[in-house]
């Protein structure tokens, strides 16, 4: 099992709204630390709900396309 938090959290982009788990790793504290690395181009969410109808067990979204995060 992956050391850190995982929390939920609401990603938007312009055509859709992801609502999904969200692992912060072991060295980070907030969200906003572990999705505004450098290194890191896109997030990985799991257990998630596109647009509150679809699921999917793994979505990976390229960071240049989020317009907002939301920690629920």
């Amino acid at each position: 099992m992956p050391e850190g938090k995982k929390v939920r959290i609401c990603v938007r982009t312009v055509n859709c709204a992801y609502v999904g788990d969200f692992l912060i790793p072991p060295m980070r504290n907030r969200v906003s630390d572990a999705i505004n690395e450098e290194q890191r181009l896109f997030i990985s969410l799991t257990d998630v709900v596109i647009n509150e109808k679809n699921r999917s067990d793994f979505v990976a979204i390229n960071k240049n396309l989020i317009e907002s995060v939301v920690e629920l």
